[in-house]
């Protein structure tokens, strides 16, 4: 007897899984056959995902609610479409696309529908990815030139900074024993010393 099982996937842990969910329960997939990961559907690497597959078996069914959503990368989706159709001998059905249906249209023409369907929209969702990374990394540059700062915040800067930094400043003493005043290393004593004169600059 075939089993109905959903698989659910969201970029990051604060994402809202809410409305794939409702999509699956409106199919009768039961909770105890949905598998849901949390992470970047970037490749397959996935614990959910894995345990699904393993639990498939012959004829079984898997709702997915769209084909971003069982990744985004354009030749990984293909691979493991092929897997599961051809070598687990699995049925999907991509809810948002009713063409990607596997159970409809097992003959020739059917299969190339299915088949052309699926390389566009793996390639659409593979380029979103693309595009994501870029606005992100846009989007931190633009962050970067407005001042912003990412990491940890620095630590706040020792009492004594100011009248070693003068010291330090008009040749009164080293480098290394400004830094040593500080007890911080060389280097960071060199960086907040650079940052403290340019805001006084400003």
């Amino acid at each position: 007897m075939s089993n109905i099982y959903g698989y659910v996937r969201v970029s990051s842990r604060d994402q809202n899984e809410d409305r794939q969910l409702i999509a699956l329960h409106e199919q009768g997939v039961l909770d105890n056959n949905i598998y849901m990961d949390k992470q970047s559907g970037k490749d397959f690497n996935r614990p959910q995902y894995k345990k699904l597959v393993r639990k498939l078996r012959k004829d079984d069914l898997v709702y997915i609610k769209s084909i971003d959503r069982l990744g985004r990368n354009y030749e990984e989706i293909q691979n493991q479409w092929r897997i599961l159709t051809k070598e687990k001998g699995i049925d999907i059905v991509v809810l948002d696309m009713p063409l990607l249906d596997t159970r409809r249209g097992k003959d020739l023409m059917g299969t190339f529908l299915s088949d052309i369907v699926l390389q566009v929209l793996s390639f659409v969702a593979d380029n979103e990815r693309t595009n994501i990374k870029q606005r992100q990394a846009e989007g931190i540059a633009a962050a970067k030139a407005r001042g912003a700062r990412f990491g940890r915040p620095p630590k706040p800067l020792p009492e004594n900074f100011h009248t070693v930094y003068q010291q330090w400043k008009v040749g009164k003493i080293t480098g290394l024993a400004a830094a040593a005043e500080c007890e911080m290393p060389m280097s960071t004593f060199r960086y907040r010393a650079k940052v403290y004169e340019n805001a006084k600059l400003l």
